[in-house]
């Protein structure tokens, strides 16, 4: 049982030491989207965490939501520039979420929102 704990995080740790995820403000379709050069992005480590612990896949949670947060924000404050400031966090938190494939991650994220992880991935701007 040690060897699989300890291969198992090892595995984890060199295949998902960071996520990134990204996120298009959207600006209107009438406007062209920025380029994949131009989408904002930010890693998110945490190797170091214990996911299989309430609390590591907490403080994962926070960090993809502060993360979201930073990537999203314009700095503008009009109530539609909020709006959409507020759906990007949201498909940007649910990529993140999606991308590390941690079920108590992906549990946790819908407890917390009360939206499923797939329906944000799903429709997620690319």
């Amino acid at each position: 049982m040690t060897t699989y704990s300890k291969h198992s995080s090892i595995l984890f740790d060199a295949s998902a030491a960071a996520v990134m995820f990204t996120c298009i403000l959207a600006t209107g379709s009438a406007v062209a989207g920025p380029t994949i050069e131009q989408t904002p992005s930010e890693v998110v480590k945490f190797g170091e965490l214990n996911l299989s612990a309430p609390a590591g896949v907490a403080t994962l949670y926070s960090r993809i939501h502060a993360a979201a947060l930073r990537v999203c924000s314009s700095g503008r404050r009009d109530l539609g520039q909020l709006a959409e400031e507020r759906v990007c966090a949201q498909k940007a938190e649910a990529k993140a979420v999606q991308q590390v494939n941690v079920d108590a991650l992906t549990a946790y994220f819908e407890k917390k929102t009360g939206r499923p992880v797939a329906t944000f991935a799903a429709n997620s701007v690319k």
